[in-house]
């Protein structure tokens, strides 16, 4: 570090007193902050302003600092195009995006048309959790890099440990209703098929996203149909409300989710007294055990006042400084191919790698229950005085799927 402060000291000589080149590096963030997703994308972009603060704590990236464009997207795709077009005219050359793969899908062929358009003012797009597989398989673009798992990685996972339980015989599936949400309900079925054909899916539900605000018709079908289990991708105020139903309604059944650890979700599942009956699969969570992320977590929280949600957020703007550091250059382009096939140390320990052949990040990833705590289990949720337990651990060489991505590349 010190190597590196010297030679900006001596090749940027109009760096401010707080040891910052004149130009910014600015990231647009595109995100719901208001509406149906606003609970979400204000803590993202808590998250994100937190990690600028903490790369410019430590000089920025090459001596640039880091500035967070908050743009509000309403959860809608041609939204998120007008958004992305203001954070280009205020100077940015990066966005970051994440809740919703409809808009994921918008922004990646936005950024793909626009370089297209204007050579030398490229634009890269850091998607820290739209997961719907096509963006990095027949979609693929080399403008975009994913940090998130994608909802198929998730699925195989989560079935391959719902395959050992014999106690699961009858599931339901419940899912918001755009490409997402149905890519989640095809591979569950298709997955639980193969690995435990003895199933039976008793129910099979689609909803529009972000719009039902009483869930009780649908917990009503879900206990009607006899299910023991719920597998579901809702996230949001989907998962927070559905959660909120099924306690209302005292259904007693096993969830397994993606993101029931979102905001009200915690609250939700104390109120059902479902203690370690909900399981959710992420890159990481609070009481994973690892020293370094338990530590990030507690800071994190004392200053933000929220759990960390996305710790992906953290691997990609970490990743982020050091791939312009081995580009040198905080050129897009360069910080592009300084991306592809990356190894790095992930904020819950293990390496993880952004794959070149479709810039899909693969990592350790891990299920975890919620309910009452050990003493090994030092955060709670939403002051429920629950939390999030290891169940299972999926290292990265087993995360890793076949892409059919053909790149085209600059």
């Amino acid at each position: 570090m010190l190597k590196i402060t010297r030679v900006i000291a001596v090749t940027l000589p109009m760096l401010s007193g707080a040891a910052y080149a004149q130009d910014t590096v600015k990231i647009g963030y595109i995100d719901p902050l208001s509406g149906g997703g606003a609970s979400v994308g204000e803590g993202g972009l808590k998250t994100f302003q937190y990690l600028a603060d903490e790369l410019n704590a430590k000089g920025g990236i090459l001596g640039h600092k880091v500035e967070i464009l908050p743009l509000d997207n309403k959860t809608n795709p041609q939204e998120s195009l007008v958004q992305a077009q203001k954070a280009i005219d205020a100077g940015a050359h990066y966005i970051t995006q994440g809740n919703g793969s409809s808009v994921g899908a918008a922004l990646e062929d936005f950024v793909t048309k626009n370089n297209t358009r204007n050579p030398g003012k490229e634009v890269l797009y850091f998607n820290y959790a739209a997961v719907e597989p096509s963006m990095t398989n027949e979609k693929c673009s080399f403008w975009h890099f994913r940090w998130d798992a994608n909802s198929d990685i998730k699925m195989e996972a989560l079935t391959n440990y719902m395959k050992g339980n014999s106690s699961i015989k009858k599931v339901y599936l419940i899912n918001q209703d755009y490409s997402f949400g149905q890519s989640v309900r095809t591979q569950a079925r298709k997955m639980l098929g193969e690995k435990r054909p003895d199933v039976q899916i008793v129910g099979d539900e689609l909803h529009p996203l972000l719009k039902i605000t009483d869930f009780s018709p649908y917990i009503a079908k879900i206990k009607a149909s006899g299910a023991d289990s719920v597998v579901t991708g809702n996230w949001g105020q989907d998962i927070a409300l559905l959660l909120k139903a099924a306690a209302d309604a005292g259904l007693k059944v096993n969830w397994y989710t993606y993101y029931a650890g979102g905001a009200g979700g915690p609250t939700a599942i104390k109120q059902a007294n479902l203690d370690h009956q909900v399981f959710q699969i992420t890159e990481g969570f609070a009481n994973s055990g690892d020293e370094a992320a338990m530590e990030f977590e507690k800071a994190f929280r004392a200053k933000v006042g929220l759990s960390l949600w996305y710790p992906r957020a953290v691997n990609e703007m970490r990743m982020f400084k050091a791939a312009a550091e081995k580009a040198n250059s905080i050129d897009p382009v360069k910080v592009a191919a300084a991306l592809e096939d990356m190894k790095f140390d992930v904020l819950d320990g293990g390496s993880g790698i952004m794959r070149k052949d479709d810039h899909q990040f693969f990592q350790p990833i891990y299920i975890s229950s919620f309910g009452s705590r050990s003493e090994k289990e030092p955060f709670d949720e939403e002051n429920t005085g629950w939390g999030w337990r290891l169940v299972s651990k999926v290292d990265t060489p087993q995360t890793v799927l076949p892409t059919t991505c053909k790149m085209t590349r600059p």
